[in-house]
């Protein structure tokens, strides 16, 4: 099966700007699995008659498009080594849904409990509604892992 999609998919994937379907196949190895959950590659285009200095359009998350934005040269740096060429010059972000992936091997991140030093903290606040707020706020961070950069 895994030797069929590409086959089947090369007009599709040609249709929407990319050359080699293996980019998209590809992303989680390209830029990691951390940005990959992220962000999904739109197309890519080329200035007219060539196959270098393209523009990778690339769809990303909520906040998370800022930080692609950040690391954006070292994307550009793994999507070039893995072509092998000079192939994309800049990357265009839009802000829209990606196809979120989970990382290989590992449950999909849930909320989780609100530290005991942080739960004593809250308490000390009147606000219910605030303290409420809060306590949502640490069971997310809690459920969650922060992004590694790309080196």
């Amino acid at each position: 099966m895994a030797e069929l999609v590409p086959l089947v998919g090369r007009k599709a994937f040609r249709r929407f700007g990319f050359v080699d379907s293996a980019v998209v196949a590809r992303w989680p190895e390209i830029v990691g699995p951390d940005y990959a959950r992220y962000s999904t590659p739109e197309s890519l285009s080329f200035p007219h008659g060539k196959r270098s200095g393209g523009t990778l359009n690339l769809s990303a998350t909520g906040s998370h498009a800022l930080m692609i934005q950040h690391v954006a040269p070292q994307i550009i740096e793994r999507v070039n080594r893995f072509f092998g060429y000079d192939a994309v010059a800049r990357i265009a972000i839009r802000q829209g849904l990606a196809m979120e992936r989970a990382p290989e091997g590992e449950a999909v991140n849930t909320p989780g409990e609100v530290p005991e030093d942080v739960a004593g903290s809250l308490k000390a606040i009147a606000d219910d509604g605030l303290r409420q707020s809060l306590e949502d706020l640490a069971r997310q961070m809690s459920g969650t892992k922060g992004l590694p950069i790309i080196r």
